[in-house]
């Protein structure tokens, strides 16, 4: 998958096909890698965007879930995108829902796989000796039921961002401040239709994250995928997809 990562002013983007805008927000190791088979589904039926978060670029106080849920706005508002669709994976459903909670009259719809927000089991609040390259490994394994899956390119990415000092300490800013930020209070407001699809085997936000949600969130359903871990999308793909497809026929126009 090669698609053009679009640039203006501040803001890098991907942006393909044409109808209902559906937005993709990626999550704290989040690769444009993650949403291939999900943008190249969707682009015949939507204009499928993905805003290129800013995790590494913000001043360190503005590193937050709320920087990023200010991010997500003002792309939006810049670009004049309205009645989105909304779709995150990880700590992107967390931003997704904070986005949610403050413009609803902006969202059509949102979609939660693996999102944090009530609790997750991350990389934890400190990393071993920089270089330590067989525990990221493990780690990036774990985000999966197949562990095959976490590729050597996969997992050298996650390695590059925690072998950077600076990065590394963002990492943990916003590690630690998607723990602090819990939604538990506040996500029973949200009331446009949610759809949530969740790897049974799920270790990082298990299925009784899932569970909490759906009780939590007045408009939604619950899809739970066997044999399937942290990144559905990517996992089982087909599955995915199907879900997805038919919880927006419903929602359409």
């Amino acid at each position: 998958m090669e698609y053009e990562i679009k640039q203006s002013g501040k803001f890098r983007y991907v942006e393909e096909g044409t109808g209902e805008p559906l937005v993709l927000l990626h999550g704290l190791f989040g690769a444009l890698s993650n949403f291939k088979d999900l943008v190249d589904y969707f682009k015949n039926t939507h204009r499928v965007i993905i805003p290129m978060l800013p995790l590494f670029d913000l001043s360190i106080l503005d590193t937050s879930v709320s920087g990023l849920a200010k991010h997500v706005q003002k792309f939006l508002e810049a670009f004049e995108i309205s009645n989105v669709h909304l779709l995150g994976n990880s700590l992107g459903g967390h931003i997704g829902l904070v986005y949610a909670l403050k413009n609803q009259e902006n969202v059509k719809t949102i979609t939660l796989t693996g999102s944090s927000g009530l609790f997750e089991n991350g990389m934890g609040e400190t990393y071993p000796k920089r270089g330590d390259y067989d525990y990221i490994k493990k780690k990036t394994e774990l985000t999966f039921y197949d562990p095959a899956l976490a590729t050597k390119e996969l997992v050298d990415e996650v390695f590059s961002i925690t072998n950077n000092r600076l990065k590394a300490l963002k990492v943990i800013s916003l590690a630690k401040s998607a723990i602090r930020h819990n939604l538990g209070d506040e996500i029973m407001d949200v009331k446009v239709p949610t759809c949530l699809i969740w790897g049974k085997n799920d270790t990082i936000t298990p299925p009784m994250v899932a569970q909490e949600f759906n009780k939590l969130i007045p408009n939604s359903e619950l899809h739970f995928i066997d044999k399937c871990g942290h990144a559905a999308m990517m996992e089982v793909p087909d599955e995915f997809n199907k879900i997805l497809a038919e919880f927006l026929s419903k929602h359409k126009g």
